[in-house]
């Protein structure tokens, strides 16, 4: 795996330990795999990690911003979000169908006990990671 140079922001950190704990294993695992596809792509050198929204948000040149949470109004659930006028929440419908739940065209869902799909959650980062390069392929290029 290559370098990576990450640019964060500090509030990130007090957002992170703002989760209950059990939450908080769950997000850095999503957080992880953002810069483990990031890391993968010889394309991407530098993400910036930062809070969008309130929720940590993930950015790369020529990619589309990822951000994950947890609220407390769905306290059995914590997400990936996505732009939602991007293509990219219903590509991933389209292509892994029932592999996850959604929110509309704005989100992948998970439940506090579910497995997470991690060989299909990394294709869909990827994918949202390069989105203006791949945007106009058909399916993103899947």
């Amino acid at each position: 795996m290559k370098n990576l140079k990450i640019t964060r922001n500090p509030k990130v950190d007090l957002k992170f330990q703002s989760y209950p704990k059990e939450i908080q294993a769950k997000i850095a695992y999503l957080r992880n795999l953002v810069i483990e596809v990031a890391r993968e792509n010889e394309e991407i050198t530098e993400m910036e990690e930062t809070l969008k929204w309130g929720e940590p948000s993930y950015l790369v040149k020529k990619g589309s911003t990822i951000r994950i949470d947890w609220k407390t109004k769905s306290p059995d659930q914590y997400a990936m979000y996505f732009k939602c006028t991007s293509k990219l929440v219903s590509t991933f419908r389209a292509v892994y169908g029932d592999v996850f739940k959604y929110e509309k065209n704005r989100a992948i869902l998970f439940g506090l006990k579910d497995k997470v799909p991690k060989k299909e959650l990394k294709e869909c980062i990827g994918l949202a990671l390069q989105y203006h390069k791949v945007k106009n392929l058909p399916n993103l290029g899947k």
